[in-house]
């Protein structure tokens, strides 16, 4: 298991590597404080707060390499955005629920808090990235700033955020980036001209989209459970919230999309001819 040190050292990167889930450096919180019931994609129940029977004394899984196989495919497809690992080693300062018993309920409360913030972190980092939206960048500096100071808040005062109230100063931020990336997206790849258009929350279920030139779309909160997006052009689309579970994606264009994650990757279906934005870790499952 990573060092407390080790990990704060990890952070230093600008990147958003520290942002996605380091199971060497967390005490298994996913594993412990998240609940979930008997379904395709859990085998058992498990009520928050208890430790899954396959988490060991090193909190790594016993199961690890064969949850699919075995009815734990959600397990395959969840990422904490690094908020576990922040938890561990910053937050508590690297002592464990299991060595300190007494802050076990805590951490578990204070645990879905911070998954929130780092999700945020994670759009915010990317929009930081656009050059489409260059007239928001001090605004969405500060944003990055304010939230990375929360994360940094002791567990008491972690409880006490509003994080609704946060998400939805950030969100406005995030939707004007959207608007500008892809508007950019669509005068360079349709001449201006935006064609069909979904609207966020759009209900794409089982959708036959093989091919389709998604660029520049708006498919925020879009429900594309099942849909078949083969070879379908995504570039300067907004899929932030999207419900990619089961979706085709294989030979899909994904390199220049906007607020994609590796959760919705992982929920997905695809193959080696799917194309990833960089740093993104292609699922094993589509092997």
């Amino acid at each position: 298991m990573a060092t407390h040190q080790e990990y704060i050292q990890s952070t230093d990167d600008k990147s958003r590597g520290h942002l996605q889930g380091d199971c060497e450096s967390c005490f298994g919180l996913c594993c412990v404080a998240l609940p979930f019931a008997a379904s395709s994609d859990f085998a058992i129940n498990k009520d928050a707060g208890k430790p899954c029977s396959n988490l060991q004394a090193d909190f790594r899984c016993g199961v690890h390499t064969k949850l699919r196989k075995i009815g734990f495919r959600g397990c395959t497809v969840y990422d904490c955005f690094g908020a576990g690992q922040k938890v561990s080693q910053v937050t508590y300062g690297g002592q464990d629920w299991r060595t300190v018993p007494g802050s076990a309920k805590q951490m578990y409360e204070v645990f879905p808090i911070m998954w929130q913030l780092h999700e945020l972190l994670w759009y915010i980092t990317e929009a930081l990235t656009k050059q489409a939206a260059q007239s928001l960048h001090s605004e969405l500096k500060e944003a990055l700033e304010e939230t990375q100071r929360l994360t940094d808040h002791s567990p008491e005062d972690i409880m006490k955020l509003d994080v609704a109230l946060h998400r939805a100063k950030v969100n406005e931020l995030l939707l004007q980036t959207s608007e500008w990336v892809r508007k950019e997206a669509i005068a360079k790849y349709k001449g201006g001209k935006e064609g069909k258009t979904y609207g966020r929350g759009a209900d794409l279920i089982g959708a036959k989209l093989k091919g389709a030139d998604l660029r520049g779309a708006n498919l925020r909160g879009a429900y594309l459970i099942a849909a078949d997006l083969r070879g379908a052009d995504l570039r300067g689309a907004d899929l932030i919230g999207a419900d990619f579970r089961d979706t085709d994606v294989s030979g899909a264009n994904l390199t220049e999309t906007l607020f994609l994650t590796q959760v919705q990757l992982n929920g997905a279906k695809g193959d080696a001819s799917t194309k990833l934005p960089p740093s993104f870790i292609r699922p094993p499952h589509w092997a």
